[in-house]
């Protein structure tokens, strides 16, 4: 594993399946050990940038049934209606750790050079000089196709990139990257991957139902080489497993690490 010293901001990207039961339903217990964890690492001097999904699952517990047949517009709803639902959740949580928190919602115009990136830069640098924990999420609201991200694990890439960070932790429902599929038992898990592995083979198809989130592994594969490229170690690894983002940061054998070797 990579020397852990000196590690002062993480990004930490949060999905959907990580946050919700097998019934697409918020699971509380889960956001709060998140939540635990970047305060344990508050109190080392380490920044978490948090970048999470679920406004959409949030929104459509809200709703219910919603009768606007669009797809695209019905998304747009329920994430308008999800996302102060969750920042409700997040508030509160950080509240009981004597924290605060902020919500940065952008679009990937947001990211491109000029002004719109100048003030990104400005908005996360004063919320982490203040001690506040920026909670990031695309703003699918008024997100036009153009402008929308692939998923949230390029918007946690984009955010690694933006702040400089030292670790970016992809946290999903499996424990990193292995040689089939992870409930064989003859299957392994990869410990660490250089960009120029052709690891890709070992992906599994994954279907995702409406408000589950975009990403599925290919996509994390290539932007955790994405982003290993621009010398930031990235993890993919298991958001349920108590402790892994600590885990991570002090270097213990979890999930899978994408690194460019010397």
């Amino acid at each position: 594993m990579t020397e852990t010293k000196d590690i002062k901001r993480v990004v930490v990207k949060v999905g959907t399946n990580v946050m919700t039961n097998k019934d697409n339903r918020i699971l509380g217990p889960v956001l709060k050990e998140i939540v635990r964890q970047i305060a344990v690492l508050y109190e080392r001097d380490v920044m978490v940038i948090l970048v999470s999904s679920g406004s959409a699952i949030a929104g459509k517990e809200v709703l219910s049934q919603c009768s606007i047949e669009d797809a695209s517009t019905r998304r747009q709803v329920y994430s308008a209606v999800g996302q102060p639902r969750m920042m409700r959740h997040y508030y509160s949580l950080f509240h009981d750790y004597g924290m605060r928190c902020a919500q940065v919602l952008a679009t990937k115009r947001d990211f491109a050079p000029g002004r719109h990136r100048e003030n990104m830069i400005n908005c996360y640098e004063g919320l982490l000089s203040q001690g506040v924990i920026p909670i990031a999420n695309e703003d699918d609201a008024v997100s036009l196709t153009m402008s929308m991200f692939s998923d949230n694990d390029e918007l946690a890439s984009l955010v690694a990139e933006l702040v400089n960070a030292d670790r970016l932790i992809i946290l999903t429902d499996t424990d990193g990257l292995y040689t089939g599929h992870p409930d064989d038992d003859d299957s392994e898990r990869l410990k660490q991957v250089t960009p120029d592995q052709d690891v890709e083979k070992y992906v599994q198809a994954s279907e995702k139902g409406e408000g589950e989130g975009r990403g599925g592994m290919e996509s994390k594969l290539k932007i955790a080489k994405q982003t290993a490229l621009k010398d930031i170690p990235t993890y993919i690894a298991k958001g349920k497993i108590p402790n892994v983002i600590v885990d991570i940061v002090e270097g213990k054998n979890v999930g899978t690490e994408f690194i460019v070797n010397d």
